[in-house]
């Protein structure tokens, strides 16, 4: 029997990363590159990268991890908050530049699917996932199922509004959950207290003349060197989090969150405090169940470990 070797491509707001994935969930081969702003060009780089790897391995299909909304057909993209598709047949076009199958699947559901099959959900009946980087991302499984709601587009955490009138979205409301919990909130947390109070940060104060340049893994890396205003940023996006999963868990009441994504890889940092968070805000605090948190298993690669698994299922 012809093995299923398939490529998976996770498309975030910041890059484009595809993987050569056997039927065991290896990860064989990558490619990487910047997320281009316009629509050709970011199919041209998705093109650039799985070609790349398909003149290298034997493929047998593709699946792609959207940062969006992707129809029930998983042909199209509706909507990406950070990407440049509307209403696009992204399925069909990559499919006749490649002349390869190829498969939408939005990129949380697709990292929990790669969980459940390979990582920290497996086992599970009921799992959310939520994937953080340049914004969130959730994805939930219903006995053993994916839920995607009736249009699918369940579940889209990162865009519960729980700040009113806080910061402005991509999405076009205000204090969405991501704004507060994820990468570009990281940054945007840092610069708002570095602004506050400039000689409270060492390592951030020689970026304070360009805020483009304190990134989230530049605030990441000077709290684990001890910087006091990184430290505060990290422990803000902990609060966050923390707050955003006792609404979820109030919601779905999961029996395990899966916490992915880039801003997952700096964990150590933030997730015992979100969890404390977590349980004093949870309904019912301290007279129900509460879900596991964990980590994803797979890492950074669960969302296109997860869309080559769609597609060797699909082939």
């Amino acid at each position: 029997m012809r093995a299923k070797t398939t490529i998976g491509v996770d498309i975030g707001g910041t890059s484009v990363r595809a993987g050569v994935v056997d039927r065991h969930g290896n990860v064989l081969d990558t490619a990487r590159a910047p997320t281009p702003t316009g629509e050709t060009a970011l199919e041209d780089a998705i093109v650039a990268a799985v070609g790349g790897l398909a003149a290298r391995h034997r493929v047998m299909a593709v699946g792609l991890a959207v940062a969006g909304f992707v129809t029930t057909d998983r042909r199209s993209v509706m909507f990406a908050p950070h990407l440049a598709w509307r209403d696009a047949p992204v399925a069909d076009r990559i499919s006749r530049r490649l002349e390869l199958p190829v498969v939408l699947e939005h990129d949380a559901n697709a990292a929990l699917l790669g969980e459940h099959r390979f990582g920290a959900a497996r086992g599970a009946r009921v799992a959310l996932l939520v994937a953080i980087g340049t914004g969130i991302g959730g994805g939930l499984l219903l006995d053993g199922e994916l839920f995607r709601g009736a249009h699918g587009v369940a579940p889209e955490l990162g865009h519960l509004r729980l700040v009113p009138d806080g910061r402005a979205c991509p999405c076009g409301k205000q204090g969405c959950w991501e704004r507060y919990c994820s990468g570009t909130a990281l940054s945007a947390t840092a610069v708002e207290l570095l602004a506050r109070h400039p000689g409270r940060s060492t390592v951030l104060l020689r970026d304070a003349m360009d805020s483009r340049a304190i990134t989230g893994r530049k605030v990441a890396a000077a709290a684990r060197e001890g910087d006091p205003l990184a430290q505060r940023a990290m422990s803000e996006l902990a609060k966050w989090l923390g707050e955003g999963l006792a609404l979820a868990a109030d919601i779905y009441d999961p029996e395990i969150v899966v916490i992915a994504g880039g801003v997952s890889e700096s964990a150590p940092l933030f997730l015992d405090d979100a969890r404390d968070h977590y349980k004093k805000m949870i309904t019912g605090a301290g007279y129900r169940p509460l879900a596991r948190i964990r980590t994803a298993q797979l890492g950074d690669d669960a969302a296109l470990v997860g869309a080559a698994t769609l597609a060797a299922d699909s082939c």
